[in-house]
């Protein structure tokens, strides 16, 4: 890989190294669950999971070019899940299928009305280190994104030197770290900070890494650090920082099925826009729309893989 900015035809407009796994989806469940006893469900879907595979789905199912990293088992439900990737039309040439040790991983979602609980068994995602990275196929797009900073274990000590030497090719940055199962917000998450472009947190995750009581305040800590920051606050909408400028986006007027994978269905659609040379205000208000169009069905990805669903709610953006 070369220094500077790559003058090259980019293969991809994103590319994503990632986690991937299914998400086994029950619904109607009582939120207190006594041990030893059936309970039954009043509902169940399985669909595409993780917020690297869903991302990547939904960026693709937007019109981008689309590259995807990650480390599958040698299992059913990991087959399932890449294909759900192929048929969207993501690329998954190197993708690295392993025999033998950790499974696919699988999150079970237990649904409590507007609550729920989130089982996650990490699988290979735990186990995806920087053997498993081509350098060179990431550098080959215009953009690169990382979710789930805290899921990946074994990636997590190479990922500052990745960034600089993508950034060194040329690309855009982008991260979203998801939830730390541990609370602390440590490891490479800092150096990355000073790394990135645009940042994609919820208002709790904001919350947490600056250590302030409210998205305001967050993001303006975050954005004295970072060019792009853009906060998604659920039913509020999201609030978007670039330099001193700020906007409050609305959220979307639905009524949501399932809000799960919502936040990343913002953050295709965020960067879906960027890529598109809107301005940051622009990209939160197409995010919010793709994070609505998300809600209206079960899954992250559901609602884009829902033709005429797609089409009828996104028209009025084009």
């Amino acid at each position: 890989m070369g220094s500077g900015k790559s003058t090259v035809t980019k293969s991809f407009d994103v590319t994503i190294a990632g986690e991937i796994n299914l998400d086994l989806i029950l619904y109607g469940l009582p939120e207190a669950m006594p041990l030893e006893r059936e309970l039954l469900a009043s509902a169940f879907r399985m669909t595409l999971g993780s917020s690297s595979a869903i991302l990547a789905h939904n960026l693709a199912a937007l019109g981008m070019r689309v590259g995807f990293i990650t480390r599958l088992g040698d299992d059913p439900l990991g087959e399932i899940a890449l294909e759900r990737l192929v048929e969207r039309g993501v690329d998954v040439t190197r993708v690295k299928r392993v025999h033998g040790g950790p499974s696919t991983g699988v999150t079970i979602l237990l649904h409590h009305g507007g609550k729920r609980h989130i089982l996650t068994y990490p699988g290979t995602m735990f186990e995806m280190d920087a053997n498993d990275i081509d350098l060179d196929y990431l550098a080959s797009g215009r953009h690169f994104h990382l979710s789930s900073l805290f899921l990946h274990k074994a990636l997590q000590p190479a990922l500052p030197g990745i960034f600089r030497k993508l950034k060194a090719a040329g690309l855009t940055l982008s991260l979203d770290t998801n939830d730390d199962p541990d609370d602390r917000w440590d490891g490479a998450l800092d150096e990355l900070l000073g790394l990135v472009d645009i940042f994609l947190p919820n208002e709790d995750e904001a919350c947490r890494i600056t250590g302030k009581a409210d998205a305001e305040t967050a993001i303006g800590v975050l954005a004295a650090r970072i060019p792009i920051v853009a906060v998604k606050c659920g039913k509020q909408g999201s609030l978007v920082q670039a330099g001193q400028e700020r906007w409050r986006l609305p959220a979307e007027s639905v009524a949501p099925v399932d809000t799960i994978g919502a936040g990343d269905s913002f953050n295709a659609g965020f960067l879906c826009a960027y890529l598109k040379g809107k301005p940051p205000a622009d990209c939160a208000a197409f995010g919010n729309r793709t994070a609505a169009l998300s809600t209206l069905r079960s899954g992250g990805t559901e609602s884009f893989r829902d033709p005429e669903l797609f089409r009828e709610f996104l028209s009025s953006a084009e």
